[in-house]
């Protein structure tokens, strides 16, 4: 009886090759192998702009004089969710750029102003059910995060002694207005530790009037303390790294668990700051790139405010 132990396989190095299995086992695998191989969904920019024309490359042609200008060093800071997701996984090129575009769109209807954890603001959203068709909440922003549309800030205040907070999606179509009663930053990038803090360091006034910063003085940081309720706390605090938290006054046991769990030389790993932070070419681009559409954009408003104003008269 003939025994079928040699077969021919089509490889990549070769048209044809007469292989048996043990060689078959041992060698790169063949092309029809490679095929099953998981790809990701992922093109670039460049490569789809050139087999398909697309509406994205007629941006509007900007003056030279905007072209020029440099991106001032805090524009990440202030537009933070224009930058992409640091996470590889969940990055994609043009469902980013997209993304970018419809944000534009969006701030050239709203002003969507400068603002950072700590500041102080009123929101106004449209509300069916309200008498007058809108809502308006005044409360201290305790968080800011998320990239693209999918952007969000948190607001907190006390009512009626109830603690209330409201996260708004910064591009939700039923924002009408977002205004900052008093610009200021605080020395911890979340506050909510404010949740297990008397009621005093959460609690404005509805008809607080807006506070004026001059323009291009640089943003005050509020290095106030908080002094914390007695235990038990929402979170554990001492195994945070709080600047705005006065002590916590808790026992040595306390501090010694915190000692055991924490992680000192997180701040030294190059490979987890690198995996939490975007290309540093990429954003300095996608800045040039938000600068440049804020001009312009600030450009046109102007020149809608001139001729409402012709109007009137």
């Amino acid at each position: 009886m003939a025994s079928y132990s040699r077969r021919i396989l089509p490889c990549f190095w070769k048209t044809t090759k007469l292989l048996t299995f043990e060689d078959s086992a041992r060698r790169v695998p063949c092309r029809y192998h490679q095929e099953l191989l998981p790809t990701r969904n992922y093109l670039l920019p460049e490569t789809v702009e050139e087999h398909r024309k697309s509406e994205l490359s007629k941006h509007p042609e900007l003056p030279p004089s905007i072209t020029s200008e440099n991106v001032p060093a805090d524009f990440r800071f202030v537009y933070p969710e224009f930058l992409p997701d640091p996470q590889y996984d969940r990055r994609d090129s043009i469902r980013e750029r997209l993304e970018r575009e419809d944000m534009y769109r969006r701030r050239a209807v709203i002003d969507i102003p400068e603002f950072y954890v700590g500041s102080i603001m009123a929101v106004t959203v449209s509300d069916q059910y309200s008498p007058n068709k809108e809502n308006r909440f005044v409360g201290i922003c305790i968080d800011r995060g998320g990239v693209g549309l999918r952007a969000f800030f948190i607001l907190r205040n006390v009512v009626d002694g109830q603690g209330i907070e409201i996260m708004y999606e910064m591009y939700n179509p039923t924002l009408q207005s977002i205004q900052v009663l008093k610009l200021e930053k605080r020395v911890d990038d979340k506050l909510y530790y404010l949740r297990d803090a008397p009621q005093e360091y959460s609690t404005f006034p509805f008809d607080m009037d807006p506070i004026p910063v001059p323009k291009g003085s640089t943003v005050p940081v509020n290095k106030m303390k908080v002094q914390l309720n007695p235990r038990p706390w929402l979170e554990r605090w001492e195994r945070q790294d709080l600047q705005g938290v006065e002590d916590l006054k808790l026992e040595q046991r306390f501090y010694d668990k915190a000692a055991k769990v924490a992680k000192p030389w997180e701040k030294y790993d190059l490979m987890k700051w690198y995996r939490e932070n975007t290309n540093e070419e990429e954003r300095d681009s996608i800045m040039q790139e938000v600068h440049q559409r804020k001009r312009l954009t600030d450009i046109e408003k102007s020149k809608r405010k001139t001729k409402l104003a012709e109007r009137k008269r």
